[in-house]
């Protein structure tokens, strides 16, 4: 018997840095995608922002007859009409309920120092005032709280989130005023008889991105008006400042909610015992009511999504990018049902419906 030949394979210099060349750029893409990040979550907010304020700003702009720019301007005020309205319905009150929970700390901390009230177990049984004190006299008001670089990061925090809101506001007037000629650009690359295809995808995108955004929105309404009405019923304080807390924080999908329920539970606790464990109960039970049935029966109605594809989506992209991933997770899922749609019509042979834009061959 003959050995089997040894095959051997010859690559030339030019093939093998080509491959390095393509490795290196990839790796060099992907870090500055990581740096950053943060610059593109504000683009991503803004785009949502920028498709839910579209509908608005193009109603404007056809009814009143007026430029895009000054549409823009008088969607922003509006916008702001509105924030300033909620505001001064809730804040007044919200004012109320924190001047009074800051005036009650005081009595709090004596009763925990006393061993009394709600939290005077945590003196009774653990003597958290006295193992305090020995952190105190040995590593000093640092040690114990962290001060040496809290309030540098706190700086930090606010700052960023200055400069985020900012920045987010001018991301999103200039999508709104440049977005429409940047995607007739896009649609201008593509073949004449292909345009009114791809005119009607984004349609289609553009409809889901806003569909979520308002459904999300929706959600958290719920959310802070359901949490407010129970606070109210069990005569806990503070539960307008509650509500609007749970509303803002159920914005995020997932995590926003258990926050929330952690910080209304124990500030239902300190009010009384029965309150506290009708508050858990309540957290417990809508949060698996939203979770499993909520969020996707509106989101399916919205984004055109089946309550699975919700379900799976959200968590998918939670495990991949966190909070981030968790926003973004229900409109990609719905950018891709939408392309995949388009596709498997394309393979039909379907034609563009009728009642969607299609573009002028004039």
């Amino acid at each position: 018997m003959t050995p089997a030949s040894e095959r051997v394979v010859d690559l030339r210099a030019r093939t093998i840095l080509r491959v390095l060349l393509i490795v290196l750029a990839v790796g060099v893409t992907l870090e500055v995608l990581w740096i950053a990040r943060h610059v593109l979550a504000w683009v991503v907010i803004a785009l949502f922002l920028a498709v839910a304020l579209d509908p608005l700003v193009s109603r404007i702009e056809r009814r009143g007859r007026i430029g895009r720019g000054p549409a823009i301007a008088i969607a922003y005020l509006l916008v702001l009409i509105v924030v300033v309205a909620v505001g001064a319905t809730f804040v007044p009150k919200l004012i109320d309920e924190v001047n009074g929970f800051v005036q009650a700390t005081p009595g709090y901390v004596h009763d925990l120092t006393n061993g009394r009230g709600r939290l005077g177990f945590l003196e009774r049984k653990y003597h958290v005032v006295e193992k305090l004190q020995e952190q105190v006299k040995s590593g000093g008001a640092k040690k114990v709280l962290g001060l040496s670089g809290a309030a540098v990061a706190v700086t930090k925090s606010i700052i960023t989130i200055i400069a985020a809101t900012v920045t987010i506001v001018f991301l999103t007037f200039f999508m709104l005023l440049e977005g429409r000629s940047w995607v007739e650009r896009a649609y201008s690359l593509c073949p004449e008889h292909s345009q009114p295809r791809w005119r009607k995808v984004g349609h289609d995108i553009s409809k889901t991105v806003g569909g979520y955004i308002t459904g999300n929105i929706l959600i958290s309404l719920i959310a802070g008006t359901s949490m407010t009405i129970v606070l109210l019923v069990m005569g806990v304080p503070y539960a307008v400042a509650l509500g609007l807390l749970v509303a803002f924080l159920d914005l995020v999908p997932l995590a926003g909610a258990t926050v929330a329920g952690v910080v209304v539970s124990a500030v239902a606790f300190l009010h009384s015992i029965p309150a506290g464990i009708v508050v858990v109960v309540f957290v417990i039970v809508y949060q698996q009511l939203e979770n499993h049935w909520l969020q996707p029966v509106i989101y399916g109605r919205t984004v055109q999504l089946s309550p699975l594809i919700v379900l799976i989506s959200v968590l998918v992209g939670a495990e991949l990018a966190g909070i981030l991933g968790a926003l973004a997770a229900i409109p990609v899922a719905g950018t891709l049902q939408v392309i995949v749609r388009d596709q498997l019509e394309a393979r039909r042979g379907s034609a563009p419906r009728a009642d969607l834009p299609q573009s002028d061959p004039g």
